[in-house]
């Protein structure tokens, strides 16, 4: 879903009707595998919040790597802080 929603913007001249049809079917393919996935998680006794944030911090890290990597953007303290909230809160989300 990354690379669908922001692979684009390296494409200035790239249309935007094309841009998003190419994201679109590039994030095809993750709702075929997310939506098993989270059916597969909730039938094992995870709640839609403890899904979402799972879902959130799975695509904070991958989102990280494309950032410096495809987009070439600096990775700065002030976001590996952010970071560390937002496990924070899959601490208390996942608490019992």
């Amino acid at each position: 879903m990354t690379f669908a929603w922001y692979g684009h913007l390296k494409e200035k001249g790239l249309p935007l009707w094309k841009a998003i049809l190419i994201s679109w079917g590039i994030a095809f393919f993750e709702y075929l595998l997310m939506v098993p996935a989270n059916r597969a998680g909730f039938a094992s006794g995870y709640n839609g919040f403890q899904l979402k944030i799972t879902q959130e911090v799975i695509t904070l890290i991958v989102f990280s790597f494309f950032a410096v990597w495809y987009l070439k953007e600096p990775f700065q303290a002030k976001y590996l802080i952010s970071f560390l909230f937002i496990i924070g809160a899959v601490y208390f989300a996942f608490k019992k």
